[in-house]
């Protein structure tokens, strides 16, 4: 049954237990968030009606929790912004906030309002609310709201008044924790002195002082005993009993409520030192930076400040240090269980590290025993960035560090999507501390392309941020190599996995894929070398021709993981150009022009690839040849070359179109003074006999047709080259009037479309009657330097057509200007 048609039946349908409960199967699911989706505007007010009825009854039953829920689900399941009458919010606000209304209600109120923000008819009020769990679902629905100064400011300080007021025996506030942590992240600012003063002191408190035993239990069985109701002691992961002081690493059945606190208060720790208190973020660096003068002063009052009454603040950093290093031990301990085994890397991970020379040898000792073990790969990014910023300090070498991250992580670990994500972010927010190193990273790009390749979708937005930096001119053209092969390399990844000798351990793929072929081809000897090229781990310095390769695995290209990389390469290849741009010399932009041609006709067969990475090949070339209008008479043989074949021209329509109207464009003595006679007059009869060729062949099925405005820019350029060198005038006017009569013909109507032949046949016509007037056709299309330079002549030589349009008024008007 579906959404579509609400009315009666329709509001049936949607109070029937037709939509899933959590016990339900994927597919299930997945079906009810297809029918949200479908509900329209008209149906969700209606059932919005009903739901206003049901929250101003006394009675919020079962019929109230489901019909929120499926309101819910119909609101997150939808991309676009869904509307719901301002009446129902109100009342979902003060559903909200009714003291005596149940817990599960509350929360799906909650849900409802933060799918809605932004919400401008919001009108919350927090003052009076007593109960912290509902203050804390209020606060996060204020704090959803967005970057609103005043309100997160609002928010922050009624929880600290919560967070004051509150009696050992009163409500519980860890609730509270989160939403001040996220308040003062949003608004750095927003607690006094002496109010951060008391919140460190409340955090040192729930940190290091925290019971060692466990809690009560709620309730007891009938099968309980006194002796098994009474608490035990809390335990470290490997079951041995806790001697020293609780972390988020203690074990136990039932934590008390200072035991909740702990694990919340740690969760919030590293944004409270980083935002918390009038310096604001970054003020956490200045003591490691004193500390990195190495005085022997130094070491002594690092060491030694447990001994001294500290400042709120500095007591809590204290007890932070303390913390992370009982964590650090706690990780060393074998687990029982994998979810505490787990848990122990993620809060390795997580650890912040402050005082740099007393954690120096402990560091050293968790980097030396997770170094060599492939399930803690994530922890070692924390630890790089430590001995980034401390390496000389730390007696490290830090190269080591680089080769061992930047190489063997992810050749190996490139199909773990969160390392993936971790590692990509990890280059791009320390790239300042890389400094004489850097050049260690811009070598490992084909590395940092396994991520890219095989995680496009998610990757390509923390990818654009962080390519510029990976250019360099030395690598820039192995680099676009690279990036036109990506979908490639994705296909040889996935061939990499296949053939693993652990097939426990691989990631799934599309196992409907066969591809038996391929296999045999990345085990055989014969493309060892080339596999192994695209799979280097750093730049080498030299390109190879992967189009052996792209014919190999050809049948990977309807993959969905090659498709979707295919689909992220011609954004990467805009970024690629923004940035090289900038530090390409004339040879190296030579080069690059070279490569667009020559890679135009070698790009992997994914479907639809070619076209979309030959636009943007396209206007890139137009932008070399802008940088370097010389480019067309230093390459003039190349391009000759390049458009001396029409049959591979007509899959790269676009390409051809901006390198003929380059050519038309640069090929004169006023862009570069070494352009000859000779050069013009060898590219008109290349591109006169380019023209033939097009308009004489047949389109087919194997051989599709040009489109027109590739023949408009072939008569254009002939027509500018003719006027850089008057004896190919007749020759051109001869040329434009069989044009314009071909144009004209029935079998040109039945290649082209009736508006492709009328473009063909006017622009053969404006472009015969300028050339009768030879001094206003060579200023059209060739103006000096100094007419150019102001900004209206030249916009009005960009606008070709509106000149050509304009003369050919103005011949028609005055027919006794022209000759003879």
């Amino acid at each position: 049954m579906g959404f579509c048609h609400i009315g009666q039946a329709g509001l049936e349908l949607l109070t029937s237990g037709d939509l899933p409960t959590l016990g339900s199967q994927s597919a299930g699911i997945t079906g009810a968030s297809h029918q949200a989706r479908e509900i329209q505007d008209e149906e969700l007010k209606k059932f919005c009606s009903r739901i206003s009825k049901l929250l101003q009854t006394e009675d919020l039953g079962p019929d109230t929790v489901d019909s929120l829920q499926r309101l819910f689900l119909i609101i997150s399941a939808t991309k676009y912004h869904r509307r719901l009458e301002k009446t129902c919010i109100d009342l979902l606000q003060a559903t909200l906030s009714l003291p005596a209304c149940p817990e599960q209600l509350q929360v799906l109120c909650t849900a409802i309002l933060r799918e809605m923000s932004p919400c401008d008819s919001l009108s919350l009020a927090w003052d009076h609310t007593q109960n912290s769990r509902q203050l804390s679902l209020v606060a996060s629905v204020l704090l959803a709201q967005g970057d609103r100064n005043e309100e997160v400011r609002a928010v922050g300080q009624g929880v600290l008044r919560a967070l004051e007021s509150r009696q050992p025996e009163g409500p519980s506030l860890r609730h509270l924790l989160p939403v001040m942590a996220k308040a003062v992240v949003l608004s750095p600012g927003t607690l006094q002195e002496d109010q951060t003063t008391l919140l460190s002191k409340r955090l040192v408190d729930w940190l290091r002082y925290a019971s060692l035993q466990q809690g009560f239990p709620h309730s007891s069985s009938f099968f309980s005993t006194p002796r098994t109701r009474q608490p035990g002691p809390i335990t470290e992961v490997d079951g041995a009993v806790a001697t020293d002081f609780f972390t988020v690493l203690s074990t136990g059945h039932r934590f008390t409520e200072d035991q909740w606190l702990n694990v919340q208060g740690f969760s919030m720790l590293r944004a409270w030192l980083l935002h918390s208190g009038p310096e604001g973020p970054g003020a956490l660096d200045t003591d490691d930076g004193s500390e990195q003068e190495g005085s022997t002063l130094s070491v002594i009052s690092a060491t030694s400040s447990t001994g001294r009454l500290l400042p709120p603040r500095e007591r809590l950093r204290e007890v932070a240090f303390e913390y992370c290093q009982r964590l650090i031990e706690q990780s060393n301990r074998r687990a029982l269980r994998k979810g505490d085994s787990d848990l122990q890397k993620a809060v390795s991970a997580g650890r912040d590290p402050s005082f740099l020379y007393r954690s120096l040898s402990c560091l050293k000792a968790l980097h030396g025993r997770l170094q060599g073990d492939p399930a803690s790969v994530r922890v070692l990014l924390p630890l790089a960035r430590f001995f980034l910023s401390h390496g000389e300090v730390a007696a490290v070498d830090s190269e080591a560090v680089y080769r061992h991250l930047f190489t063997r992580i992810p050749s190996e670990q490139f199909h773990s999507p969160m390392l993936a994500f971790e590692f990509i972010q990890f280059c791009r927010d320390n790239l300042h501390l890389f400094a004489g190193h850097l050049s260690t990273l811009k070598l490992s790009f084909p590395n940092l392309f396994k991520f890219l390749g095989w995680n496009s979708p998610p990757l390509t937005s923390e990818f654009v941020e962080l390519l510029p930096a990976l250019v360099d001119a030395s690598t820039a053209l192995e680099m676009l190599h690279a990036l036109l092969d990506l979908p490639c390399l994705t296909a040889a990844l996935d061939l990499q996995l296949r053939s693993s000798p652990a097939p426990s351990e691989r990631p799934l793929w599309d196992t409907s894929l066969r591809v038996p072929s391929c296999l045999e081809a990345f085990r055989d000897p014969q493309f060892q070398g080339l596999f192994q090229y695209l799979l280097r781990p750093k730049a080498s310095g030299t390109t190879e021709r992967l189009a052996p390769l792209h014919q190999l695995l050809q049948p990977m290209a309807g993959c969905a993981r090659v498709a979707q990389c295919a689909e992220a390469v011609p954004t990467l290849l805009q970024v690629f150009f923004s940035a090289v741009t900038q530090v390409a010399d004339g040879a190296l932009t030579n080069q690059l022009a070279l490569l667009l041609l020559g890679r135009s006709d070698s790009l992997y067969p994914a479907p639809g690839y070619a076209a979309r990475v030959h636009r943007v090949l396209s206007s890139q070339f137009l932008a070399l040849c802008k940088l370097k209008p010389s480019l067309v008479v230093e390459l003039a043989r190349d391009l000759l070359e390049f458009l001396g074949s029409v049959n591979g021209l007509r899959g790269r329509a676009s390409l051809v179109t901006s390198v003929v109207w380059a050519i038309g464009e640069y090929l004169s003595v006023t862009y570069d003074r070494r352009c000859t006679v000779e050069q013009i007059n060898k590219f008109f009869e290349a591109l006169e006999a380019l023209l033939f060729e097009i308009t004489q062949c047949r389109p087919s099925a194997t051989l599709p047709g040009c489109p027109p405005q590739v023949v408009t820019v072939l008569m254009t350029t002939l027509t500018k080259l003719a006027s850089r060198s008057q004896d190919l005038i007749p020759r051109t006017s001869l040329l434009l009037s069989k044009m314009r009569n071909l144009a004209q013909s029935p079998a040109t109507s039945s290649t082209h479309s009736e508006e492709g032949v009328e473009a063909i046949r006017t622009r053969a016509t404006e472009l015969l009657t300028l050339l009768k007037m030879p001094s206003v056709a060579q200023f059209v299309f060739t103006p000096s330097a100094e007419v150019c330079s102001p900004r209206y002549h030249r916009d009005a030589n960009t606008a070709l057509p509106l000149a050509l349009r304009t003369v050919s008024r103005l011949v028609e008007r005055e027919a006794g200007l022209l000759p003879g």
